[in-house]
């Protein structure tokens, strides 16, 4: 008898079929109740950390579930969507600006703040100058000619535009004309496209100091120091002196700029309209939401804004307000 015909007869034997059915429910038991589906996520670099926790955590409770994650400047993660036509289904950003200018109203329809932070200065021990290194000198240590100094870039990261608001704001606070100047033209071949972009830099000692996110400082065990409220970008109390400073980003066709103010730090996002996992990514974003989601964050070295606050509460969908500050449903 030929070997394909014993192989068929072998398969219709009732014991083969009933090994083949247990297979298949197994392997439908591996995908679980996510059906093995795929979750896209683009965040800015500083929330690398939090969003990998929490994407850990979410694929546990959801089985079959795959969150695949991109970190890049907020600026360009939203860019990747506007023009270049990427998809994803949640955008996360370091700045509630860049989703509110960028995304609204045609590709997302709200915008959640859901985090805050604040600008420090980092550092290794080994950086020069670092046993002398305080909170009233600081300035005085970064002009040194043997100091190297690290930011992101502003056209393309919130961090680097937040360290050019950062350096205005300690000028004026400081009184010392020419102080921004000093700090933002220095040691320019070391700006980078996003903020941990310069983690490697200062953990190698190419760098001496980077101005950074005090969550990424944090995670990656890092010293810094804090700066005065009404520089580090941090209080909401102090909004009103965080607007007086500006930047101008790449607006959306070449040569043209936008305009951005100070504000105080606050990370938001969104769930896009056409995700292709739109009912999975509001269970991820209210996961990130709930108390869960928060301790993540607390964890990373992160403060979460509660209650979140939204642009506009009324086109939240109703699954998130319960999240936002009272009176917003």
């Amino acid at each position: 008898m030929p070997a394909s015909v014993k192989k068929l007869r072998y398969l219709l034997r009732p014991s083969a079929v009933l090994l083949l059915l247990a297979f298949l429910l197994l392997l439908a038991g591996c995908h679980g109740a996510g059906g093995g589906k795929k979750l896209v996520i683009f965040h800015a670099g500083s929330l690398s950390v939090p969003v990998r926790e929490l994407a850990s955590a979410f694929m546990e409770d959801n089985p079959g579930v795959t969150v695949l994650t991109e970190a890049a400047g907020s600026l360009h993660s939203a860019r990747k969507i506007t023009d270049l036509g990427k998809t994803c289904d949640i955008m996360l950003s370091a700045d509630h600006f860049v989703v509110s200018s960028m995304l609204i109203p045609e590709h997302a329809s709200w915008n959640i703040r859901f985090a805050t932070n604040e600008i420090v200065i980092a550092y290794r021990p080994e950086s020069a100058y670092s046993s002398i290194f305080r909170e009233d000198n600081w300035a005085d240590i970064l002009l040194k000619d043997d100091v190297i100094i690290g930011r992101a870039d502003p056209d393309a990261d919130p961090c680097g535009y937040r360290t050019v608001f950062a350096a205005k704001l300690a000028e004026d606070f400081y009184g010392r004309p020419g102080l921004a100047d000093s700090l933002l033209g220095k040691d320019t071949d070391y700006i980078r496209p996003k903020e941990v972009d310069l983690v490697a830099l200062v953990s190698s000692g190419v760098i001496d100091y980077m101005f950074q996110y005090r969550s990424v400082a944090i995670q990656h065990g890092f010293r810094y120091i804090e700066l005065p409220d009404e520089i580090n970008l941090s209080s909401p109390l102090m909004t009103e002196r965080y607007t007086g400073v500006s930047y101008m980003i790449p607006g959306e066709s070449p040569g043209l700029r936008t305009e951005v103010r100070g504000d105080y730090i606050s990370y938001s996002g969104t769930v896009l309209d056409l995700a292709p996992q739109k009912e999975l990514a509001m269970r991820f974003f209210e996961f990130m939401l709930s108390d869960g989601g928060r301790e993540i964050f607390r964890e990373c070295g992160q403060e979460p804004l509660v209650p979140a606050i939204a642009d506009d509460p009324a086109d939240v969908p109703v699954s998130l307000r319960k999240y936002l500050a009272a009176g917003s449903e």
